[in-house]
Order: C-alpha cells, then structure tokens, then sequence
C-alpha cells in the first residue's frame, strides 16, 4: 500500500519505516546471509506486507491493512429462543455440525477484490471486498430474509500485538496509527448490542439490508456497488478474452490468494496450504513439497509471492540439512523426516520465469545440503529408500522413527506401496528401494548440477553429475522387462513389488529410460485402463490394485503433485499426446469443483471426479489443488516449456 495521497510526507515515511520494521531481521556481521535474509527477498516481503487484504490466518471474514495491522472484521449474531448465538471466526472447509459453509469466489492476490458467501444458521449472506484508492470498500448483503433479523457487528482491531489506539465514535471507528487516523464508516446506523464477545470497539447493525462499509470517508450504497462492479467486470472481461485458460488461471489466483497470510513469528507473507491446517498447527504449516510447488504457482502472477514462498520455505531447513516434512507455527518440526525433494525442480522454474542470479545464490547451498543428505540418510542397498531416523523430539510426536513417519516422509502416507513393508530401525528405511523417490532424487541432482553451472560452481556440478549418473545406472537393476516399467524392490526379500503408482513414471522426469523404454512405460499403462487411464486421473494406485475401490487418502485419489510431476516427466521426452490428455483431464477436475461449490480440493476421486465423494479424505480448500491447472497453463504458453536447459535462459 502506498502512503495514504492526504497523509504528511513525514507519516508516509513512517509507513514505509514500519513496513521495513515488521519485516526487519538480521545476521551476525560477516556471516553468510541466509536466502530469506538477502535484500531482495527482505525487498520483496515489504512490498508484499502492504495494503488490505485477507492476511489473517484465523478468519476470511477478516481484512487487514499492512504494515500497521489494523483489521476489520466482520462478525454475525442471531437469535434463539433462549438466548444469541454468535459467529466470529470464519474458516473455508470447516467440518462439523452447526459449522460455518463458506464458498470462496474469486480473489486476486492483491486483495483489490474478493468475495465470498457464507451460510451459517439463519445467516445467508454474500460478502465483496475491493480497492478504492487506498481505502477498503466492503459489501454485504443478505441472501435470504429471517425475522427477527439477523445481526453484522463490524469489529476493529489490532493484530499480532501491533501499536495502535482503537475507538467508537458514533457510528463510526477510528483507529490512530503510525501518525495518521483511519476511519471506518458503514451505510447503517449502529444500535446497542451490549452483550456481544468483542473485545474491541465495534459497530452493530441489524442486518435486513445490505450493508456497505468503506475507510478513508463514508461512501453510500451506490458509490460502493459501482466500485465493486467495475472491479468484478473487469475481472470478467479478463476472463473472456484471455489467451490462456483464463477461467483456470483466475481459479488458481483465487486459490492462492485465500491461504496466502501475513504470518507474524517471522514477520513475512506466505502462502501456505490452508487456513484449517495453519489452525490444527499453532498459526502455520509449511508442508516439505507442498510449498516449493506452491512458489512455482505463485510465479504465475507475482513475482514477489513466489521468491517469498520459496526462500522462506529454505527457512524450514533442519539443523541436519533437510527441509522437513513440516514446519509449525509451534515453533516444532518433523526432524526425524523430509518430504520429496522437488526444491531444485522449482527453482528452476522459478528461474527460467524470473532469471535474477541472487535467487539461485541464495538457495543453492541449502538445496545442495538438502541432497547430499539424502545420500546420507536414506541409501538402502544402493538405492533410496524412504525412512526416518533417531532425531531430537521434544513434543513428543507420536511414531518417530519407525513406519508411520517413514510414509509422511513419502509424501503419500499410507499408499498401498508401503503395505506390508517392514521399517528397518537400523537401516532408518523401509525395506523398500523406492523407484519414485530415486528418481525425484537424480532430478533433483540434474537441476541442481543446471544451476551450479549458471553460478560457476564446477566442482559441484561434477559431484551432481556424477551423482546423477551412478544412480540413474543403478535404477536400471529395477527394469522389468516383462512389466514394461521399473518396479519397486523390497530389499527384505529380494522381490520386485507389484503395487503400481504414478510414481512409476517418475524415471521419465529424472530423464532415465531410453526412448524404446519411456514409450513402453506411457502406451502399455499410462494409456492402460486398467491402470492409470480413464476420465479420471492419475489414480494415485493402479485401478487393477485390490486398494483402489477405497479410494480413501492415497488409496486410488487423484492427487494435483502426482499429476504435476508426471506431467513434467511427460514433456522431457516429447510425448505431446499425453501430455495434452493429462494436462485436459487436469483441468478439468479442478475447473469443474471449482464451479460447483468453489473448492480446491486436496485430493479428488477417481471414480466421480469430485473432491467430496464420501469415500475419500480430502481437505475441500487445498491450495494445491491448483496444481491441477498448472500443466493447461504450461501448453498454453502461459508459462514457461520446462524441459528447455537453463542455458536457453537470458539471466542476470
């Protein structure tokens, strides 16, 4: 947000003081900065830390200015026979009897307009935000009449124990900040409601009506739906005409605008993977693969998000080397295991979109601690195995060391892969040489060995190839000739295993196979019925497999990362059919639960195609459900071909 045009030149520099303060931070003189640390990533946290939006983790109904933290809210009351029932806090997704349901629209990351509609009791409403200038205009209008009416109580507030001086006047707030005055105004006149759970000043107004709110000056009923009509028509007009996919590009926008928050134990905005999970996490969660994925959606619009996204996600990375599997708002961390190690992929895409030298300085090392560890950790008789190992574990997690976070660390928890798959305590593995993960691993090395030769780090670009190489040679002794893929091996009994997962595929985006190989692993089972194709897919187990008809969780769900990277893997070897069919059907899924209830699902079914079918454990708002959408936006042009090497980039 740029200084308020009718604030001093001394409170507009005291704004931009206090956006560098939020997000200040520091290193011992002399020390190496760390990539979140870098000037350009502190430069791009500051231009992102400022004006309205949705920033607050706790609530969609909550919009708040940065850098000074003052937030409206909006709060519902109604009536019983006995006594009031209030609603204060608002989550997309909530499960429960009695529950809020909220149905996001779209939101653009800017928070220049949103809207939602929110059904709770006797409470049907539909809520539009946008920009006016540097003032938030608000409307929210009842969908469905109740007598007694229904009441919105707006409340004002300071977050994350900013400065501030909060009051009613009147009918109005006013909120004293950094030198200025903010003042909220609404097209209703506010009426005692003494009994409410505000703790702070607030205005209540029987809600029969819309009801406009604007800061900056009071703006009736006709200015603000003029405001907000353009801006939504304007949007629809992008929709029309753009090149690309333009509905899907705005549903992934929408989906990483509702979970992007400011989050204030580091003081930076990030978008994480849902407001449930921050919840369940003590104030965030930043998942192992889920949120490198998250950086490269991101670049499809900003920039600054996805620099943010990736960088503060090195900020995860263990004392030991690894990013784990989660990082919590808590101040606690899975550091007994990791996740798919996709950073190095990302990076490149990042890259390849944004070609600034600084950001692959400062994420090399720890990308490059990051795979060497896994060499370290997680070799099971040549080959890579997922595990997890003795660690420190001061919250007493359950199930370290031992199968169950050996599968979180998989990244597909419970996926029929590792059924009746022995944990070696010794080994700190499963007894399992894990195709998928090998080849996530020799990609990794390949990208990572790319970037080393962009900064001149010959030495490292040898070990990387090198590394590459050796296992790409070992994975050829999990060739089945007689399958037609490269098999999962149990290292306890010697047996090649017969559980087949996209992750199978996987050997095509670490580059593995030869031509003659790569074409029989897509036309006898990516294009098999039996297995992966259909209407629906990639089923996350072979339809043939007794555990599909469950579909619960990794159980047969289509999930956005599998179809993501099997699509990347895809492209490396030019097999444009599939890749198109893979990138349609994609899209599809995601565009058509976007439309019929506004969800991003976390996973979807692979028998209806919906993210609610009763059979599954889906979370309905999962930012990346918007990977499903990726691979349209790759074969329109709207991002980047990634099978070019980094050496067609033009960078700095």
């Amino acid at each position: 947000m740029k200084p308020d045009a009718r604030t001093s030149p001394t409170a507009a520099a005291v704004a931009t003081s206090l956006a560098l303060l939020i997000l200040a931070g520091g290193s011992a003189a002399g020390a190496p900065l760390a990539a979140f640390d870098r000037p350009e990533a502190r430069a791009a946290q500051a231009r992102l830390a400022r004006g309205w939006n949705t920033w607050d983790s706790r609530n969609v109904l909550t919009w708040v200015l940065l850098p000074e933290a003052f937030s409206i809210s909006l709060d519902f009351k109604d009536f019983t026979w006995i006594g009031d029932e209030y609603l204060t806090r608002a989550l997309i997704g909530r499960k429960g009897e009695d529950v809020e349901v909220v149905r996001p629209g779209w939101h653009t990351l800017d928070g220049g307009y949103a809207t939602l509609e929110l059904g709770w009791r006797r409470v049907h409403a539909r809520v539009e935000a946008a920009h006016a200038g540097e003032d938030l205009v608000l409307l929210v209008t009842p969908l469905d009449t109740a007598t007694p009416a229904p009441m919105l109580v707006v409340e004002s507030g300071m977050l994350w124990n900013a400065s501030g001086a909060l009051a009613r006047v009147g009918s109005t707030l006013e909120a004293r900040l950094s030198g200025r005055r903010l003042r909220v105004f609404t097209t209703g006149a506010h009426v005692q409601e003494p009994f409410g759970p505000a703790k702070t000043p607030y205005l209540a107004l029987p809600f029969d009506r819309p009801i406009g709110i604007s800061t900056g000056r009071p703006r009736g009923l006709p200015e603000i739906r003029r405001l907000l009509e353009a801006r939504r028509a304007r949007l629809e007009e992008a929709v029309r005409r753009g090149r690309e996919p333009a509905e899907s590009r705005m549903a992934i926008e929408s989906a990483l605008a509702w979970n992007t928050i400011y989050e204030p134990r580091h003081r930076r905005v990030v978008t994480t993977v849902g407001r449930l999970w921050n919840e369940e996490y003590g104030g965030y969660c930043l998942f192992g693969w889920d949120n490198f994925l998250l950086a490269y959606a991101a670049g499809l619009f900003s920039r600054d998000l996805a620099v943010a996204n990736f960088v503060e996600h090195l900020r995860s990375r263990t004392d030991e080397g690894f990013i784990p599997n989660d990082d919590r708002g808590n101040g606690t961390k899975s550091w007994d295991h990791s996740q798919p190690p996709v950073g190095s992929l990302m990076l490149k895409e990042l890259y390849r979109r944004f070609p600034e030298r600084w950001l692959l300085e400062a994420s090399f090392d720890d990308l490059l601690a990051w795979n060497r560890w896994w060499m370290k950790a997680r070799i099971n008789d040549g080959l890579l195995a997922y595990g997890s190992h003795p660690a420190r574990n001061p919250y007493g997690q359950p199930g370290v060391h031992a199968k169950t976070t050996a599968g979180y660390e998989s990244g597909m928890d419970d996926s029929p892969m590792y059924e009746d798959v022995p944990f070696n305590g010794e080994k700190n593995t499963l007894e399992l040489q894990d195709v998928g993960l090998t080849s996530l691993h020799i990609a990794d090395s390949r990208a990572l060995a790319e970037i080393a030769v962009r900064l001149g780090r010959a030495a490292e670009a040898r070990e990387l190839t090198e590394r590459a190489n050796a296992l790409s040679a070992r994975l050829e002794t999990l060739w089945d000739e007689e399958t037609g893929l490269y098999l999962n091996r149990r290292t306890d009994t010697g047996a090649l295993s017969r559980r087949l997962s996209p992750t199978l595929f996987y050997p095509l985006l670490a580059r593995v196979p030869e031509p003659q190989r790569a074409e029989r692993i897509v036309s006898e089972h990516f294009f098999n019925p039996g297995e992966f194709y259909g209407e629906f897919m990639l089923p996350s187990i072979a339809r043939n497999d007794p555990a599909f008809p469950k579909q619960k969780y990794w159980k047969g769900a289509v999930w956005p990362p599998l179809n993501l990277l099997v699509y990347l893997g895809l492209r490396n070897y030019g097999m444009e059919a599939a890749a198109r069919e893979l990138a349609a059907k994609s899209q599809a899924l995601f565009l058509a639960e976007w439309r019929r209830k506004g969800y991003v699902s976390e996973n979807y079914s692979a028998l209806q195609g919906t993210g609610d079918d009763e059979r599954l454990s889906s979370d309905a708002f999962h930012t990346w459900g918007a990977l499903m959408g990726l691979p349209a936006m790759i074969e329109s042009g709207a991002l980047a071909p990634p099978e070019r090497p980094l050496t067609a980039v033009t960078g700095r």
